[in-house]
């Protein structure tokens, strides 16, 4: 099956590279005119399949928007072949330029199951590949949406595939058969995309899980911290790869910080549906209920205290669980190391910033960090060790900076999505030299030792005038 779709795929992917840039382009500032046309539409369809809150909907839609018109209004000059230095100055012109990898195969989590499929893909379009998406297994109705709004700004058909089932089913089969795997998910499942693409030598990019620290430092507004830390650590219900689920704060700040933040958690509007008040809603399943229900559950036994929620709300939905904060929260414990994917935060108070930095950095993840504070916050972004810092907030501002690359480092991942990593990525880079009058060999009957001595001499005035 997937063999035959990539086969379809590359027929339409070797027309697709003859159009030019701009003309690529151009479907996708149709298609961010469209999203926000017909954005009831899709907020409904994202929130029927994940029972996200309308608002973590929206913001989905929001960064497609966003990503798509930067890639539209950006990607001819990224693209744009560049002059080089030759070999020889004014005898050698060189010149670098971009040819599409050819099918570019996107694998997609549940979480994000609009905006991440959306923004992976376009950037791969517009670079000249052909797409065969596996989206998750809980959202394919969005998928289908996602492309039926492309083709309707117009996307030639045949130049994106969407293969139903998931990655679990279809992940191996595809690998086999594509020039390039996007893969967004968790790191345990990274590893085994990795090792199938080394197996075949072809290139791939890989957004995986994360651990991410919020560091309220010495001279933090502990308030203002507070505030940032519930949008934080709770959008999307806290299933998102970039959201807090650890805080390490100096001990000159820990009670007052922790007074507002569980009086903000508290103040959360929790509920399920289209209510666009809603701060909160329910997890996307019944799984991953149980996984959250279960770490928090284990912490408390192992001594963990609860200083709001902790608790699931069948009255609300199936599968909600209140937003939580823990403290007393140890190692030893699944929650103080693993990835949670969860409304559920652990606090720690250090003795100073020095301590916040290295606890923060204790982990085997780098995905995203954000760091609350003044001078004490610019100094300490430097030695955080994530692809993304965020600056007296937490993950939006690096996230939505669609000029920068954004990524892991660690187990969180492999390349960058956005920006012109996120462009090029899906591309190889090509070498084209044309060599004049000389060559790089001797000349006529010039004997070698003839031309090692012309050249000493020519490269030792070049160095002096260069």
């Amino acid at each position: 099956m997937i063999n035959n779709v990539v086969a379809k795929a590359r027929v339409a992917q070797k027309e697709w590279a003859k159009v030019p840039v701009r003309t690529r382009a151009a479907i996708f500032f149709r298609f961010s005119k469209l999203v926000l046309a017909r954005q009831d539409q899709i907020l409904d369809v994202i929130q029927e399949e994940t029972k996200k809150n309308r608002l973590s909907a929206f913001e989905e839609l929001l960064d497609t928007v966003q990503l798509t018109h930067y890639y539209g209004r950006h990607a001819a000059g990224i693209l744009k072949e560049h002059r080089r230095r030759g070999a020889f100055p004014i005898f050698t012109k060189t010149r670098e330029v971009y040819r599409p990898v050819g099918v570019v195969g996107v694998i997609t989590p549940w979480n994000y199951p609009f905006t991440l499929p959306a923004t992976d893909i376009a950037p791969a379009l517009i670079a000249g590949n052909a797409v065969v998406l596996l989206p998750d297994e809980m959202t394919p109705k969005i998928a289908d949406l996602m492309l039926e709004l492309m083709q309707e700004a117009g996307l030639p058909e045949g130049l994106v595939s969407i293969v139903h089932g998931g990655g679990r089913v279809h992940g191996s089969d595809l690998i086999q058969a594509v020039d390039f795997v996007m893969f967004t998910g968790s790191t345990a499942t990274g590893r085994i995309v990795a090792k199938q693409c080394a197996e075949r030598l072809i290139p791939f990019s890989a957004e995986l899980g994360g651990k991410n620290p919020m560091l309220v430092l010495s001279d933090a507004d502990p308030v203002k911290a507070a505030h940032g830390a519930v949008r934080a650590c709770y959008s999307n219900s806290g299933q998102l790869c970039i959201a807090i689920e650890r805080i390490y704060v100096v001990e000159s700040k820990y009670d007052e910080f922790l007074k507002h933040f569980v009086a903000n958690t508290k103040a959360m509007k929790l509920g399920s549906g289209n209510d666009w008040e809603i701060t909160m809603g329910p997890l996307i399943s019944e799984k991953q209920f149980v996984r959250v229900r279960d770490q928090v559950n284990e912490a408390i036994a192992k001594g963990a205290k609860v200083e709001v929620g902790g608790k699931a709300r069948p009255d609300i939905a199936p599968t909600y669980f209140e937003p939580t904060i823990l403290t007393n929260v140890s190692d030893d414990m699944e929650l103080g190391r693993g990835e949670t994917f969860g409304p559920v935060v652990s606090i720690y108070k250090v003795a100073n910033d020095a301590e916040a930095v290295a606890r923060g950095n204790d982990t085997d993840y780098g995905l995203n960090s954000s760091v609350w504070g003044g001078a004490a916050a610019k100094r300490a972004a430097e030695q955080m060790e994530s692809g993304s810092v965020n600056i007296n907030e937490g993950f939006s501002a690096g996230f939505a900076s669609h000029d920068a690359p954004m990524g892991g480092m660690k187990t969180s991942g492999l390349g960058r999505r956005h920006g012109r990593e996120g462009l090029l990525k899906y591309t190889n880079s090509q070498t084209i030299s044309v060599q004049r009058m000389v060559g790089i060999a001797p000349i006529g009957k010039q004997s070698n030792r003839a031309f090692a001595t012309l050249l000493t001499r020519l490269l030792g005035i070049w160095n002096k005038i260069s």
